[in-house]
């Protein structure tokens, strides 16, 4: 109950952080995306092409999560561009002065948290759009027919947890971009 009570002030305070966008973190975010989605979309063969194959045609929901996964990493990825005028990427902010490490033996840094979680999104937004029998992994833990028959059902799923896990790093990084601000020097 704890986490529905703090996620309206998580996403507005995610919402301040998009606003601070500056055109440096636009344009990098706009290339990020392009880049994503050229990738994911030509190997799967969503953008037809000569050089990779497809056995079973892409389904209507591929392109919305394709796209989707694509603005998400590319606006994840643009949370990372030093911030104007301080000379440090938003995750040093919250390093303490003495030096010392941020995070705990036990724990891992806010921003490497986020990092991992949008990188498995991706890569299962990858595994979600893709031809179930042209994934060399789930065709050679499966075989064809198991590939149809259990990995295919489950690509919806892959698709889900990936916009899910995506959007939890964006809101994170975008969140930490107000909270943990770097005062201009």
């Amino acid at each position: 109950m704890d986490m529905l009570t703090r996620a309206p002030g998580t996403l507005a305070l995610a919402g301040r952080g998009l606003r601070a966008f500056t055109a440096r973190h636009v344009l990098v975010a706009v290339v990020v995306s392009i880049a994503v989605a050229l990738l994911i979309g030509t190997v799967t063969v969503l953008i037809p092409n000569s050089v990779f194959g497809r056995d079973i045609p892409p389904v209507a929901w591929n392109y919305p999560i394709w796209i989707l996964t694509s603005i998400l990493t590319g606006l994840l990825v643009a949370t990372y561009v030093r911030v104007p005028g301080t000379g440090e990427k938003p995750d040093e902010a919250a390093a303490p002065a003495d030096g010392a490490p941020f995070q705990a033996d036990t724990e891992q840094a806010p921003g490497e948290r986020s990092s991992a979680l949008g990188m498995i999104g991706t890569v299962l937004a990858w595994f979600a759009v893709g031809c179930p029998v042209c994934n060399k992994i789930a065709l050679l833990a499966l075989g064809y027919s198991g590939a149809i028959t259990w990995f295919a059902p489950m690509q919806p799923v892959l698709a889900a947890l990936a916009v899910a896990l995506c959007t939890l790093a964006l809101v994170q990084r975008l969140k930490g971009m107000v909270v943990c601000e770097v005062p201009a020097r």
